[in-house]
């Protein structure tokens, strides 16, 4: 079953440097079905949908990890089992200079940009089952999306910023 929210309302959570939410406001409690004091203390991985490809979120973490913000779609797996798409902006938080964790806003993504992502990400995901361990599976879906990007001239950033506003994705026809 697929949940939505309202285009007004926006998902937000905080963690702390290692990934661990410190906050999660009422919208993201409601959408994900799990009482504030599940999510508290726990990965932000706790809602990662086992359809979704690992090397999206090594390419959040390597992005985040070195200061940059990043847009992403995600499809979330809530505690009832129900799953939700959002387009993740995740920064890094500083005080003082200083890296105290990360900020993520979710907003409702494009129905139409879902459909074109689900493709890349289903062949991602694909590419990653037909290996043993997870790390052959992320070298293999990683060079697969870097191909697949490369053959289209873009960065993943391109990709996501070329589906929110509605340009012609590079999506279709994934390199192998």
């Amino acid at each position: 079953m697929e949940r939505t929210f309202g285009v007004d309302e926006i998902i937000v959570s905080k963690t702390d440097p290692q990934g661990r939410i410190t906050y999660a406001n009422p919208v993201f409690v409601r959408v994900s079905a799990y009482a504030e004091t599940e999510l508290l203390g726990k990965p932000h991985s706790i809602v990662r949908h086992p359809d979704m490809p690992r090397v999206v979120f090594k390419l959040l973490w390597d992005t985040i990890g070195s200061g940059q913000e990043i847009f992403a779609y995600i499809d979330n797996l809530a505690a009832d089992g129900a799953h939700y798409w959002v387009l993740a902006h995740v920064t890094p938080s500083y005080r003082d200079g200083r890296l105290i964790g990360y900020h993520s806003n979710r907003r409702l993504p494009d129905g139409a940009a879902v459909r074109e992502i689900s493709r890349l990400y289903a062949t991602l995901r694909a590419e990653e089952l037909r290996h043993p361990t997870p790390a052959a599976a992320m070298a293999a879906s990683g060079a697969l999306l870097d191909a697949h990007l490369a053959a289209h001239g873009q960065s993943y950033e391109e990709l996501v910023w070329g589906l929110i506003s509605g340009a012609p994705a590079a999506t279709a026809g994934v390199v192998r």
